[in-house]
Parts: C-alpha cells; structure tokens; sequence
C-alpha cells in the first residue's frame, strides 16, 4: 500500500491534515483496540457517528479523545450521536451541534459541525449520520450540504455514515456537490461494512472543490493497525484521508 501524507505544513504555508470519519457504535465494543486504531491514523481531526449519548455518555467521548491524543470538539449527545474531535494542532473559532427535523417513529439525527484553523487555512467541519429511510436520508444529505454551504468559509470537510452505497440517490448527491475523497483519490480499502467481513461503502469523506485529496480509503495496512484491532473495535471500518488546504 503507498503511503499516505502525514500532517505538516507546506512551503506556501497549506497544512496537510488527516481526517478520521469512524462510526464507533456507542463504544459498546474493544474500546482499546478503537483508541489503538484511531491513534494509528494520527488524525488531526476525528468525524464520530455513533458516540454514546445516554448515561455519562461526555465521560466516555472523554476517555475516547485523551487515550488516543484529541481533544472533544463537539457533538456528542447534543447532536444525537455526531461529535467531532480534534488534535491540538487545531484551533478553533466556533462550533454548532444540530438536531434534524424528527420524522415519527423514526431514530433523530443530528449534525456536528465546526469551523476550525490549521495555521492560516479555516475549515468548516461536518460529522453526520443519515437516517436508513431513503426519503429521510435525501432530505438530510441536503440539509447537511446547506448547513455546509451557509458556514461563511470557502473550504469544507464532512464526512459520516450514509447508509448506502455510493450509486445511492444521497451519496450521489452530496458526490455531485462535494467531492468524494475516495473516488477523487483512492488510497487503501475500500468497502466499509461491516467490519467483520466488508462488502460495501457506505461511510465516506466529502471536501469541497478548492481542497486537494491527497488519498482516501481504510486504512489496512497502515502501521500500528490490524485486522483484529479494526473487527474488534466496532462494527464499520474507519475511513482516512489526507487534505491539503489551500491558504487565503
């Protein structure tokens, strides 16, 4: 597997940073081998679906972030499961959990979002996990590309759990908004669930136009990372890019 860019700084002054995009089931599994997994891909920045959101639920997202490096962005329990860590590294000028409208008897969703600096590049940051209905999800794909869209800055990430594949109707449109950073620059593994035998993507990484992918993927094979780290620690497979940002 060829390598990926590590974070620094480029001569014009552009970071390369690492994004982590990981459904991380409540941490009901290895939380170990996660924090070993997630500690390997030297992120700098960490889009969580799926954190714990019930009984001491800040504690547990804190254990997460100071046994891997990072620190709590947002999110969590306040956006119904996204949150958003990132390393210190980071500096950050504000942060928004959202909740998405409530369809009945349906599970609610929410957004994490941010925007963040990496030296004198800003960055908005999106965490997301879509709704498994199909009608539910599209109408959400387009609120996360509007809240995207509607945070004052020219460059953006999001990235989480779609719940399909990408011919899907939700992961072409947020493709054709934003760029995949898969398909824009394939790196590692590709499938994403579930963790014990993949056969499908249906988590990804979205930048918008003016960043450059550096390479995207899972990270098997990275150093520091194994098979029974990645089957152990939740049910999806995490997914790695490396960005660079263009400054001014």
């Amino acid at each position: 597997m060829s390598l990926l860019p590590n974070s620094g700084t480029e001569s014009d002054g552009s970071p390369v940073i690492r994004v982590l995009s990981y459904n991380i089931r409540s941490m009901r599994d290895d939380t170990d081998a996660l924090a070993r997994v997630v500690t390997a891909c030297a992120p700098d920045l960490v889009l969580v679906q799926e954190a714990p959101i019930f009984f001491r639920w800040r504690k547990k997202l804190a254990r997460l972030a100071a046994a891997t490096g990072q620190v709590i962005l947002t999110g969590g329990g306040t956006a119904a499961g996204p949150a958003i860590l990132c390393s210190l590294r980071a500096t950050v000028e504000r942060t928004e959990d959202v909740l998405l409208p409530l369809t009945p008897r349906e599970y609610r969703r929410g957004l994490a979002t941010a925007v963040v600096r990496f030296g004198g590049a800003r960055l908005g940051v999106v965490s997301c996990h879509l709704s498994l209905r199909q009608d539910e999800r599209y109408d959400q794909g387009g609120m996360l590309l509007d809240r995207l869209a509607g945070m004052g800055v020219e460059h953006g990430v999001a990235g989480g759990d779609i719940n399909e594949r990408p011919d899907g109707r939700t992961f072409t449109r947020l493709g054709a908004a934003l760029r995949d950073c898969r398909t824009a620059a394939p790196w590692g593994a590709e499938h994403t669930f579930p963790s014990t035998g993949p056969n499908r993507r249906i988590d990804g990484i979205f930048v918008t136009k003016g960043v450059e992918v550096l390479g995207c993927g899972v990270p098997l094979g990275l150093p520091g990372i194994t098979e029974s780290d990645l089957r152990a620690a939740t049910d999806h497979l995490p997914v790695l890019a490396a960005l660079r940002i263009p400054v001014g």
